[in-house]
């Protein structure tokens, strides 16, 4: 039954111009509902003359968005602004947080059972925000909002592939915490397959997954962030989360969901999906002391975040 409904909120932007090219690429979509708040008609004209059997519509400003929702399965979010050089995920806050819920707001209203992936930063933020504005409208359900971290598990896969000469496709190492700077904690100790590095490598390592986001800031050189492989990273988020809603078993993607697994309300593990949203938290799992005592450094962070977000929430209007 491939025939999810997926929307793209933030569809003319850097990330948005990319993940919808690979969502209208997927047999598993097909209809593609585009809105931003500038050139969507634009870009899904362009994007309709691909010969995939996704029927792409485009939505424009606030008053075609309740249209542009209604009946969507799953509806992804990388609206916002983009990270300049010297900027953190933090100081996006003020614009991204009231896009945000803005846009979940109406999520909850036109399509309170889709799927939410919030790609936009700080998803640490933006994650409490989302859970408490579908709370407010009475329709809140923690097994279908996702912060879309993936990002950090395709770079961790990519590094560890590059210094062990393996293949790409073939390592998963599986990142959890949060989604910026130190919260992201790659745990490297459950790579498959097994690998090994010596404590100063590991260091190193661990701290160009964290900062491989200000990696690309500082390369595009004010010209924007993380877009083409944030795109990549929130389309097989997508996919595997249609895959486990069609009824395949066994989907295992780690994301920033509400949890117990910790002492922090919102935490990234692997999660097992399924027909609606999270199936099971598969939790931490066995960890090395180095990946505990990053875990301990991480939790101020995160719970300083995630008030911001909630607190935020309860004055918006």
């Amino acid at each position: 039954q491939n025939n999810a409904k997926v929307a793209v909120l933030g569809a003319s932007g850097g990330i948005g111009q990319p993940l919808s090219l690979l969502l209208k690429n997927s047999p598993l979509v097909s209809r593609l509902s585009l809105y931003d708040i500038a050139h969507t008609p634009g870009v899904a004209a362009d994007l309709s003359h691909i010969e995939t059997r996704a029927n792409v519509k485009g939505f424009l400003g606030p008053e075609q968005l309740p249209e542009c929702l209604k009946g969507c399965d799953v509806v992804v979010i990388p609206a916002g602004v983009p990270r300049k050089p010297g900027m953190t995920r933090d100081d996006l806050f003020n614009t991204n947080a009231s896009i945000v819920a803005t846009l979940t707001s109406a999520c909850a209203k036109h399509c309170p059972e889709a799927m939410i992936c919030i790609i936009s930063n700080p998803v640490n933020s933006t994650i409490p925000i989302t859970s408490e504005v579908f709370k407010k409208h009475g329709v809140y359900n923690p097994n279908r909002i996702f912060g879309v971290t993936t990002l950090d598990i395709v770079r961790a896969n990519t590094f560890v592939a590059e210094l062990k000469g393996l293949d790409p496709a073939r390592v998963s190492v599986p990142v959890i915490g949060g989604h910026a700077g130190k919260t992201i904690i790659p745990l490297i100790s459950q790579c498959t397959p097994k690998v090994d590095f010596p404590q100063d490598q590991l260091e190193k390592l661990t701290g160009r997954i964290q900062e491989a986001g200000t990696e690309v800031v500082k390369a595009k050189a004010g010209a924007g962030s993380a877009t083409l492989s944030m795109a990549y990273a929130g389309a097989r988020f997508v996919f595997s989360l249609v895959d486990a809603m069609n009824g395949k078993e066994g989907v295992i993607e780690c994301a920033f969901v509400r949890s117990e697994e910790t002492e922090s309300p919102y935490f990234s593990t692997p999660l097992l999906l399924g027909k609606n949203g999270i199936e099971k938290n598969l939790g931490i799992g066995k960890i090395s002391p180095f990946e505990e005592k990053m875990v301990a450094e991480a939790m101020s962070e995160l719970k300083a975040s995630i008030k911001k977000g909630e607190d935020f929430a309860k004055n918006f209007k």
